[in-house]
């Protein structure tokens, strides 16, 4: 699998062939003219770290702690919804691996099973994220059974006021649930791996949010039954948040200094670089440019997370090289399991991981966060 699929573009290529085409417009689509999307990647291209010489054998460790806890290396599976739909039973498959390797596994909370489905998968791995429910006792019931399920991080996301329009994703005929019409039918028939793995386990709902509503109509393409239970959040749900919470509570989809600090002091313990991978604002900075100025605004002690256009090794390096303490991918992941399956979704894991490597070994540093040194 290394010499014919060494990279993640190899992998996204091949899941193109086995996910349906409307599938495939979901997970891989940005909104509006994917403007962000190409921001994020070239930004990150034009970071640039100095390669080092004669700095003899250096032995690699990339250990990261993060939160009191140590991972075996400084990167994550980011959420995605609907998750059991890029690739039937993806949510547990996913949890079994970032719980062998040691790497976080943040669960969506518009994912395919519920907190309970996935307490006996996630170790000590869990982290869970949260769009804001409009109803208090709902809130609370939620975080209760997140809690309980033995997850210790909520991830809350605040930059999806509202639902984007994802024209790609519109054109791809994905409603929410799924309508079985023929153009969908004929997508599922071209890509059986797919259509007999959903068989197998059931076609995809959001268990945890039904478990809240009665609602069982269509929605439109770019909504879903979450849309129906949660609220925009104001600066006054952080407060209650926190006081509902007993674990780590990082804010995923910042992008300005002031924030994040007036975030760290209503009782945030990281902040999440990120602008949704480009799928809900399209007039806005790459994510990667935010880091240096919101590290700046917090000091050296504060966790920052990025996530955004990762697709090597290198990138997360990038991001580290301008701040950032740990990275965050999510497409990535469900390229390998539409690629491979679990095999797959390993193999991203190694990707990332000798390319970490490599390119460390090119500067002489012996841990990623090394990497700040030696930005160009």
């Amino acid at each position: 699998m290394d010499t014919r699929f060494p990279a993640l573009a190899d992998l996204r290529k091949r899941a193109q062939k086995r996910m349906p085409h409307f599938v495939w417009e979901y997970l891989d689509s940005g909104t509006g003219s994917e403007a962000t999307v190409a921001r994020n990647r070239a930004a990150l291209d034009a970071i640039i770290l100095r390669p080092a010489i004669l700095k003899g054998e250096v032995e690699t460790n990339l250990q990261t702690s993060l939160f009191g806890q140590t991972y075996s290396a400084p990167f994550g599976m980011a959420p995605v919804g609907m998750s059991g739909m890029m690739w039937p039973n993806a949510e547990r498959t996913l949890a079994d691996i970032a719980a062998a390797q040691d790497i976080p596994f943040c669960m969506s909370n518009v994912a395919t099973r519920t907190p309970e489905d996935m307490a006996p998968h996630i170790g000590s791995m869990g982290w869970f994220q949260l769009y804001a429910p409009r109803d208090a006792d709902i809130r609370t019931d939620m975080l209760k059974r997140i809690w309980d399920a033995g997850f210790h991080t909520l991830v809350f996301t605040v930059d999806v006021p509202v639902a984007s329009r994802r024209e790609r994703q519109r054109r791809g005929g994905l409603t929410h649930p799924p309508r079985l019409t023929p153009r969908i039918l004929a997508h599922m028939m071209a890509r059986p791996a797919w259509a007999w793995g959903s068989l197998r386990h059931g076609m995809p709902r959001l268990r945890f949010i039904e478990s809240y509503s009665d609602h069982r109509g269509p929605l439109p393409s770019t909504a879903h039954i979450g849309y129906l239970l949660r609220t925009s959040p104001d600066w006054h749900y952080i407060d209650a948040l926190r006081k509902d919470w007993p674990g780590n509570l990082v804010i995923k989809g910042v992008q300005n200094p002031d924030d994040a600090t007036r975030l760290v002091d209503a009782g945030a313990d990281g902040i999440w670089i990120s602008n949704h991978a480009g799928r809900q604002f399209d007039a806005g900075p790459a994510a990667s440019d935010c880091i240096p100025a919101i590290r700046a605004s917090l000091g050296p002690d504060i966790p920052i997370i990025y996530d955004s256009g990762i697709e090597t090794g290198l990138d997360i390096l990038r991001a580290m090289a301008l701040g950032a303490d740990f990275a965050m991918l999510g497409r990535g992941f469900h390229y390998g399991l539409g690629a491979f399956g679990k095999r797959g979704a390993q193999h991203v894991i190694h990707i990332l991981r000798e390319d970490m490597i490599c390119n460390m070994g090119q500067m002489g540093i012996r841990t990623p966060q090394d990497v700040r040194e030696f930005r160009a």
